[in-house]
């Protein structure tokens, strides 16, 4: 059973910074990406960045380019998204999630942890 257990989530000012982790467990990942969506109020949720397991290449958003970057520590089964420069309209409940790569779509997704940033 895969689990994803979603940490870092808080209450910060514009242009500070965050750093979300996501703990992953059940199997082993290698064949999978990884991905960081974001769901504010009244708006779908939405991806952010992703990233594949075994090489490591990564997608961003553009409204994110150059303020957010997703890394993955394969010891530690663990994936990141760094969060710099943030605005308040990145105020949302993030969602990490797992897609294995060949069914090309998102099938396991962690509980969400909540990011406000305030004016």
């Amino acid at each position: 059973q895969v689990q994803l257990v979603e940490s870092g989530g808080g209450l910060v000012q514009a242009g500070g910074s965050l750093r979300l982790s996501c703990a992953a467990s059940g199997r082993t990942f290698s064949r999978y990406a990884m991905g960081w969506f974001r769901q504010a109020p009244g708006k779908e949720r939405d991806i952010v960045a992703a990233i594949t397991w075994s090489r490591g290449n990564a997608y961003y958003v553009d409204s994110v380019k150059g303020r957010f970057t997703i890394s993955r520590d394969t010891a530690k089964n663990t994936v990141y998204l760094q969060m710099n420069s943030l605005k308040p309209e990145d105020t949302a409940v993030y969602y990490c999630a797992a897609q294995k790569i060949i069914n090309g779509k998102y099938d396991y997704w962690g509980q969400g942890t909540q990011v406000t940033v305030s004016s």
